[in-house]
């Protein structure tokens, strides 16, 4: 039998509880919280029963529990359970909605169980995220455009439309590209540009086609490729332009240039070699 592996991480940046739950068989009797849960399964299948309602969940499915919804569920096949969650107070969720719509009212999730890949596409890097301590300012950032999505998909309406912002937003760009080599984070950036941070990722989407954080990452690669060409290691290339670590730095290079930072280095040392001749 697979051991059993609980995690729980308290990020004191967000204000919020990450668990993550492997190898579980056992069943989880009817019961409720005082805060908000929203999980993800990641593997297996279980039964869940949710405020009188049945419910067949499976990899994929999102849950989302409002404080006071009582649920149950026991297992349903042969597989184990593999699941992460967020629990968020109801004082940090009356912040963090106030954010996003203006009005500090909680929300009500009207579905206990949704299949959305689009959600899915924000809860499961902020949990990962938030799993591994990440210090970098993209889990705020996914943090609030999932609670944007859910809100606007599956809580009580609010205002959509986006305003333009432009010159705000080409504030908040400026920001970006003159402090990329150091840590910052949304506060410094909607304090540049004298936006919220829902107003300005909602805006910064709209404008630019990808988040504050992605620009970031973008204009930071961009000069890391500059660097390489000129022959620095991968290393110094991480160093010079703000990456947390070489690993994060690498993962990123990869997946935006398609090879790893000491490969694409190599490409431009041997072109050099070449041209010396």
């Amino acid at each position: 039998m697979k051991k059993e592996i609980r995690t729980i991480v308290y990020d004191k940046e967000l204000q919020l509880e990450a668990y993550r739950l492997q190898g579980i068989v056992q069943p989880f009797p009817n019961h409720f919280h005082d805060f908000y849960v929203i999980g993800l399964v990641m593997m297996g299948e279980r039964r869940l029963s949710c405020k009188n309602r049945e419910y067949l969940i499976s990899k994929g499915s999102i849950l989302m529990f409002n404080p006071g919804d009582n649920h149950s569920c026991i297992q349903s096949d042969g597989c184990t359970l593999d699941y992460g969650g967020l629990n968020i107070k109801k004082e940090r969720m009356l912040d963090l909605t106030e954010e996003i719509t203006g009005i500090r009212q909680l929300p009500g999730f009207s579905q206990s169980v949704i299949f959305d890949e689009e959600a899915v596409c924000y809860l499961r890097p902020l949990h990962e995220m938030i799993m591994t301590e990440s210090e970098e300012f993209a889990k705020e950032e996914d943090l609030i455009l999932l609670l944007t999505y859910l809100i606007q998909n599956y809580g009580q309406p609010f205002e959509q439309c986006i305003p333009d912002c432009s010159e705000e937003i080409e504030l908040a760009c400026s920001y970006i590209k003159k402090y990329y080599m150091e840590r910052i984070g949304l506060d410094q950036i909607c304090r540049e540009a004298g936006l919220s941070k829902s107003t300005l990722l909602r805006a910064f989407t709209k404008s630019k086609g990808i988040t504050p954080y992605r620009y970031l990452e973008t204009i930071r690669i961009d000069e890391a490729k500059r660097l390489l060409e000129q022959g620095l290691p991968p290393v110094e290339a991480a160093m010079r332009t703000g990456f947390s670590d070489q690993s994060h730095f690498t993962n990123y290079f990869s997946s935006y240039i398609g090879i790893s930072p000491g490969a694409y280095g190599e490409i431009f040392k041997n072109k050099n070699q070449t041209e010396e001749k």
